[in-house]
């Protein structure tokens, strides 16, 4: 479910733009930071919010998870450029790199691959997820809880 006013927006990586170096994993050149993000009118009765990156084209059959991040408190309203992995009130799982927290794009050469990056409007405090748990059960809480979303969609691609 979308919002019209809700927006997710950055000037790192804006919508429609190629991936911010920086975001990049090292392999590639890149600082594996996650971007700056802001975000703007979420429904009301939001209480806690969560963010997801998410690789559509990963040649795996259901994609690739680079970040989920949950209980953020309903009065945050943006994240600062490169996110620690242990940052403190914010709960990571474990990304489809094995690691805990934001991983960058690093696509196989060949064609481009979008990153969407989301944030969820929730109605609870805390989703009460397990960061420790695979990541899939996290994300089934985030569906099928969240009030709106808001994404931006950037994109990468490594020539062959």
């Amino acid at each position: 479910m979308s919002t019209a006013t809700f927006t997710l927006t950055s000037s790192a990586t804006p919508d429609g733009s190629v991936v911010a170096p920086q975001q990049l994993v090292e392999n590639l050149g890149g600082e594996n930071l996650s971007p700056d993000l802001t975000w703007s009118g979420a429904p009301e009765g939001t209480r806690s919010y969560a963010l997801t990156l998410f690789d559509p084209d990963a040649p795996t059959g259901s994609g690739f998870w680079h970040w989920i991040a949950w209980d953020l408190p309903a009065d945050t309203t943006s994240l600062p450029l490169g996110v620690d992995r242990d940052e403190p009130g914010l709960q990571q799982a474990v990304n489809d790199f094995g690691k805990v927290g934001y991983d960058g794009p690093e696509p196989p050469a060949g064609p481009s691959h979008r990153y969407v990056f989301t944030v969820h409007a929730l109605p609870v405090e805390s989703l009460g997820a397990d960061p420790e748990a695979p990541h899939v059960g996290t994300r089934f809480a985030l569906f099928t809880q969240q009030l709106a979303s808001a994404s931006l969609t950037a994109h990468y691609q490594v020539k062959g």
